[in-house]
């Protein structure tokens, strides 16, 4: 990036943040006709317009907002690069964003998070909890943590354990539809599922003495676990979830494992993340601290 597209980002930045060429001059030392021209040779370059220009405020376009959101980022990834070369690799500064599964982020990350913001109070984050499996160069993510195996990429991978999941029903669905004791037996209970494009409807079970992948006929089904959890809690049904997701739940007698004998299903949990050539340092420094934690709670 040439040090004259920073400068009219950064400029850019700063009119968008105020809504005023002339406020956005004075903090820049720039007039405000310079400001409004840097502006409108930026609109030339692009091909777009990207402020409304009006009597009162400057309002941002579509295409103003998105260009907001990308320079942001690009100099906010600049600051913090030229920040760790020039010594701040020290003290590790930056923003880090991060995909996680919401039970998973709610469960075992955000527990965490106080004191890595203690520790590293430079480090910047941003957060999706979705169950969904992002591309992390697509969404430009740093850290993701994924269950279940592993498809073959270019990602790096630090395994932090593995979990058993486990059928749940609340105490009140017990009661009124029976504890199911055969793999057989589900055909006759509600069951709740997830309806993300990974899902598959099949839960690993005993039958006959052998290990079979069983299609289940699931009547509720939704887009992450923590919903699927509260659904049990309800009384909707029977649910497929990892044990540190329900401990509380179980230990608390809000939820009843069954099928203990009968469900054979254990999945790894890694975090993936980009940079084989160079991990940022504060990517790296995220990963340190998290990792023997996150094994923690997975036990």
């Amino acid at each position: 990036m040439s040090d004259s597209r920073a400068w009219d980002m950064r400029v850019f930045l700063r009119v968008a943040a105020l809504g005023s060429f002339s406020a956005a001059g004075r903090e820049v030392g720039m007039t405000p006709s310079s400001t409004a021209k840097l502006v409108t040779r930026l609109e030339e370059r692009l091909g777009v317009r990207l402020v409304e220009r009006s009597t009162r405020r400057l309002r941002l376009t579509a295409e103003g907002e998105l260009y907001r959101e990308r320079a942001e980022s690009l100099l906010g990834d600049l600051d913090a690069m030229e920040a760790e070369v020039a010594g701040g690799a020290r003290s590790p500064t930056g923003l880090i964003r991060i995909s996680v599964s919401v039970p998973f982020g709610r469960h075992c990350l955000l527990p965490l998070l106080p004191d890595f913001t203690r520790a590293y109070p430079d480090i910047r984050l941003d957060l999706t909890l979705t169950d969904e499996v992002v591309d992390l160069y697509a969404a430009r993510t740093d850290v993701a943590f994924r269950a279940g195996r592993l498809s073959d990429s270019a990602l790096l991978a630090v395994r932090l354990g593995d979990v058993r999941r486990r059928i749940v029903a609340s105490p009140d669905y017990l009661e009124r539809m029976g504890r199911p004791e055969s793999a057989a037996d589900l055909e006759r209970h509600d069951c709740l599922g997830f309806n993300f494009r990974r899902a598959a409807a099949v839960w690993p079970l005993k039958s006959g003495g052998r290990l079979v992948d069983r299609e289940i006929d699931t009547r509720i089904v939704a887009n992450n676990g923590e919903t699927v959890r509260h659904m049990a809690l309800l009384g909707l049904g029977l649910a497929r979830l990892a044990e540190y997701h329900i401990r509380n739940d179980l230990a608390a007698g809000r939820l009843v494992s069954v099928l203990d004998d009968v469900l054979v299903d254990r999945e790894e949990i890694h975090a993936v993340y980009t940079g084989r050539e160079r991990v940022p340092h504060r990517v790296r420094a995220f990963l340190d601290h998290m990792t023997p934690r996150m094994r923690a709670c997975l036990q």
